[in-house]
């Protein structure tokens, strides 16, 4: 059974850092690429940063270059965001997901809330 288990996220005030954690089981997590995403209310989900199985290239979405930084341990299991910088418009349900490459299937995450505000 695979599972997506996310940990950090809360309320923060603008300009301040988060970290998001995300647990993998039940899947060889080190041939997975991972991703995170946010949805804020009322708008579709959006990717926020990807992370590929093999090398660790990144891809980060233009309103969080340069502020946000994902990253994983394969020998944890684990994938991160560090959100720097942070503002209200960062503001969504933030979920981390993994697809096999070329499999167009994720799993998700949970999701966490994060809110930015004074």
């Amino acid at each position: 059974q695979v599972q997506l288990v996310q940990s950090g996220g809360g309320l923060v005030q603008p300009g301040g850092s988060l970290r998001l954690s995300c647990l993998v089981s039940g899947l060889t997590f080190s041939s997975y690429d991972m991703g995170w995403f946010r949805q804020a209310p009322g708008k579709e989900r959006e990717t926020v940063a990807t992370i590929v199985w093999n090398r660790g290239s990144t891809y980060y979405a233009d309103p969080v270059k340069g502020r946000f930084i994902i990253s994983r341990d394969n020998a944890k299991k684990s994938v991160y965001l560090q959100m720097n910088s942070l503002k209200p418009e960062d503001t969504a349900v933030y979920y981390c997901a993994a697809e096999f490459p070329g499999s167009q299937h994720k799993y998700w995450g949970q999701g966490t809330q994060v809110t930015v505000s004074s």
